[in-house]
């Protein structure tokens, strides 16, 4: 199996559990959080179930782009800063949320801005996993999550067929 071949595809309800139990994993660290910074895109579907969970209201956005074309990583572009209320005391009770830490350069940066906040993902990939407090479900590298807002509905070829 290639690289390129290795997929682990993640239906909407696998999705919605694994955030549930990355909130319960947060929750069991009794930590009263002040708010959530949530990396977009990918950590605003996660975000939404883990304030939920949690009760915490005071949620902002840092926009950081990687993935230009959805299969290479290219530079990192800030395109929307952390607010300066959440940014201070280096983000001491801030929760940060996002979907996955890939090779950690998106990580890095977000860390960089609040190195005491309790950085959570869903999926962890090795390169990433040094950068994040608490995850769910670690991937080797090579692997390609496909998210569910990545996927259509279609017809797929049988295995025996090739598919």
């Amino acid at each position: 199996m290639t690289p390129s071949e290795k997929f682990f595809p993640v239906s909407w309800d696998q999705f919605h559990r694994d955030a549930r139990a990355l909130a319960w994993r947060i929750a069991g660290q009794e930590t009263d959080y002040k708010g959530i910074v949530c990396i977009t895109r990918g950590g605003l579907v996660p975000t939404a179930i883990i304030c939920r969970e949690l009760n915490i209201r005071m949620i902002d956005t840092v926009c950081v782009a990687s993935y230009h074309d959805y299969k290479n990583q290219g530079d990192m572009q800030i395109l929307k800063e952390i607010s300066p209320e959440l940014l201070k005391n280096d983000g001491e009770d801030i929760l940060i949320i996002d979907d996955l830490t890939d090779t950690g350069k998106t990580a890095g940066i977000v860390r960089a801005m609040l190195p005491k906040a309790h950085f959570a993902t869903v999926y962890a990939k090795p390169k990433g996993r040094p950068l994040v407090d608490t995850f769910i479900t670690e991937v080797s590298q090579d692997t390609w999550i496909v998210f569910p807002w990545d996927m259509g509905v279609q017809y797929q070829e049988p295995i025996a067929k090739g598919g």
